[in-house]
């Protein structure tokens, strides 16, 4: 059976909370091992704000690229059909011929980070069109009066009945700027994405995998 995906249960822990969703949405409660679980919170919130607290600037580029390198092992060593890509940089961007894309089309699941007012993991679940469907782990009520006048901004809309799959509508123009607008992407430097796939279920065969730092 899948799992409900997850929302965050702190300011700090949406790496963690998106790679574990990943897993959720990919793989079947009964075939999720409690080691992944166990090293996704092990190797996340691994930086330091600055005034050198730990975990309060959340969780790193780095900590995402070891942890799709130790998913790929682990896949191996167990014979547990996962597959991980790490892209980094001019590499992550969205159009129809797109590597991101061309995942989620096969399948995929996609850990990306991009702004919410400030760096932010999101899991990215499907392609449709000019949009991307994603479910943020960082939990909003609709009816709530505080909520931010950017979710109702050109190029976002909430999806309220996929709670297995996505709670946003995110179109990719919107992902592809270079801002720090809500959803946005942010400058080439700093984007990151983790392409996850459960092998078994993948559309079409699988690629040899590659590392962009």
């Amino acid at each position: 059976m899948k799992n409900l995906l997850s929302y965050q249960s702190s300011e700090y822990d949406c790496g963690p909370v998106t790679l574990t969703n990943a897993i959720r949405y990919l793989f079947e409660r009964e075939e999720i091992s409690p080691d992944i679980i166990k090293n996704i919170m092990l190797y996340c919130l691994d930086s330091y704000n600055e005034a050198g607290e730990a975990g309060k600037r959340g969780t790193s580029a780095s900590a995402m690229m070891f942890l799709g390198s130790w998913l790929n092992q682990f896949g191996q060593i167990k014979n547990f059909p996962i597959s991980c890509e790490f892209l980094s940089g001019e590499s992550v961007y969205f159009s129809q011929n797109s590597r991101l894309v061309g995942a989620l089309q096969q399948g995929g699941a996609v850990v990306l980070r991009l702004f919410l007012e400030v760096e932010h993991y999101v899991l990215l679940t499907g392609a449709e069109g000019d949009e991307v469907l994603l479910f943020d782990p960082y939990y909003e009520e609709l009816d709530d009066p505080g909520l931010d006048t950017e979710y109702y901004e050109e190029g976002i809309s909430f999806i309220t009945d996929q709670p297995k799959r996505a709670n946003r509508r995110v179109s990719m123009e919107r992902l592809n700027r270079h801002g720090k607008g809500f959803y946005e992407m942010g400058p080439c430097e700093v984007r990151e994405a983790l392409i996850v796939f459960n092998r078994d279920t993948r559309v079409t065969p699988e690629a040899t995998i590659e590392y962009f730092i």
